[in-house]
């Protein structure tokens, strides 16, 4: 917190040959966190170092003649788009992935993620409680394709035995944000009940504008590029705002919300038909029920950050503090921010014991007094009688592209959840795999806005 006609596609070779069988989980560590909390480390590292592939793609990716995805398909993307990233210049990218394809994708996608509640309830359908079936739970992952292809394989790909919850914020500021999303909906395509995909705050109109997402997908798709991002964006608003696992974790993007079951505000005089809502009056203000967040439209391009529907900017947007109560999140200009007193109110309300929300890079805990550094890519921010909340962010050495040369060389993580209870989380952090492609960004990363700090607010306004 980023068309082209297709050239004639590159003469034949070898075939790319499907990856190998990827590693199981890796074991937790016997040293205890907080009693009930583990955590591993790994070094990631490209297989080839010189960061050259040895293979190539021979023919574009075409779509399944019945549109039914294979784990085969899914993984030869993978290889495409890595391929792709170290040989081939971005504009290069229709040759392999056609935008047929990406249709074609986009539309099967679109049409899965828009059926899902607000909320999911990731539950014994999906192969929760089963013996041996386990949660993995990603954070940001903002366009760093080789990191996401190394968590994949590292966790062990989705599956009977093992389910994914990613916590959204795919694209934007890394090189490789369309790539990144693709390979995440081939997934959900091909294992709807085994992948799931929550929207963060930069799948939206606003920060995809800002932070790179709009012109990569330009750059890579030339005069079919306009399209593209449409698409991208129609399924942005698909994306379900925040899960429920086993009954007794929850997470989302950013986390807590508000209800918006309170008496209207007063409106500000202004122009005729012009319609000001004041700011809310923080006394008000209280947290909001799993039902109040079934019933939010999601359906926007940026959520609203004023009026009625404000519960998805909330869920997309805001922030723990260490200080108790609920207020406006001032330092973002949207959403809130709330204390251990109301984490642990949300516990007991809906009978949880552990949040994992995202959000927070590096970057933005580096302005935050009083809550843990990312440096091994989670935080445990809150600890209270009925749980924990914890800040999960999965982009090592982040972000891709830094004005200064001191890097903040961060570690990503990922979660893995056990059964039968699923709520004493294990922590991997993992290295970025080096060396990275060179890529050229695709935003004024030394002069644009961070996303931690307050926005242009006006600028949102569909």
């Amino acid at each position: 917190m980023s068309d082209l006609e297709n050239p004639t596609p590159p003469p034949p070779s070898e075939p790319p040959q499907p990856p190998s069988e990827p590693p199981q989980p890796p074991s937790s560590s016997s040293e205890e966190f907080f009693s009930t909390t583990t955590t591993t480390t790994t070094t990631s590292t490209s297989l080839n170092s010189s960061g050259t592939p040895t293979s190539s793609p021979s023919t574009p990716i075409t779509w399944p003649q019945d549109g039914t995805l294979t784990q085969e398909w899914v993984q030869n993307l993978m290889t495409t788009f890595d391929f792709a990233s170290r040989a081939l210049p971005p504009s290069d990218l229709p040759t392999l992935f056609p935008v047929e394809v990406f249709d074609s994708l986009v539309l099967k996608a679109s049409k899965v993620l828009h059926k899902e509640p607000n909320f999911v309830r990731i539950e014994e359908s999906s192969g929760v409680g089963k013996e041996g079936c386990g949660v993995v739970v990603v954070g940001d992952v903002h366009g760093q394709l080789h990191d996401v292809l190394f968590l994949l394989k590292e966790a062990g790909l989705p599956g009977d035995d093992r389910v994914f919850v990613f916590n959204g914020d795919y694209v934007d500021r890394g090189a490789w944000g369309l790539e990144t999303f693709l390979v995440l909906l081939a997934w959900k395509v091909y294992l709807p009940d085994r992948v799931y995909l929550l929207r963060g705050n930069h799948e939206s109109k606003y920060c995809t504008s800002v932070y790179g997402f709009e012109k990569e997908v330009l750059t890579k798709y030339g005069d079919k590029g306009k399209h593209v991002y449409r698409k991208c964006l129609m399924c942005f608003e698909g994306l379900p705002l925040a899960s429920v696992i086993a009954g007794h974790v929850y997470t989302a993007h950013g986390g807590l919300f508000r209800s918006t079951n309170v008496k209207p505000q007063k409106r500000a005089k202004g122009k005729k038909n012009r319609k000001i809502i004041l700011s809310p009056d923080p006394s008000t203000l209280s947290l909001g029920s799993l039902d109040e967040l079934l019933k939010a439209r999601r359906s926007v391009l940026d959520p609203p950050w004023e009026g009625s529907n404000l519960i998805p900017g909330d869920v997309l947007w805001s922030d723990p503090s260490m200080k108790p109560g609920l207020a406006p999140n001032k330092e973002r200009g949207i959403g809130l921010i709330w204390g251990p007193d109301c984490t642990e109110e949300f516990f007991k309300r809906f009978s949880l014991k552990l949040i994992i929300r995202s959000h927070e890079g590096p970057d933005a805990r580096e302005k935050r007094p009083g809550l843990g550094g990312m440096d091994e890519g989670y935080t445990i921010d809150h600890v209270t009688e009925s749980g924990k909340l914890i800040t999960l962010f999965s982009a090592p050495d982040y972000p891709q592209f830094q004005a200064t040369d001191d890097r903040y060389r961060n570690k990503g993580a990922y979660i893995t959840l056990e059964p039968p209870d699923y709520d004493s989380p294990i922590f991997h952090s993992f290295e970025a795999v080096t060396p990275r492609p060179k890529a050229n960004p695709y935003y004024d990363f030394e002069d644009v806005i961070d996303s931690d700090e307050e926005l242009d607010l006006a600028s949102m306004v569909s």
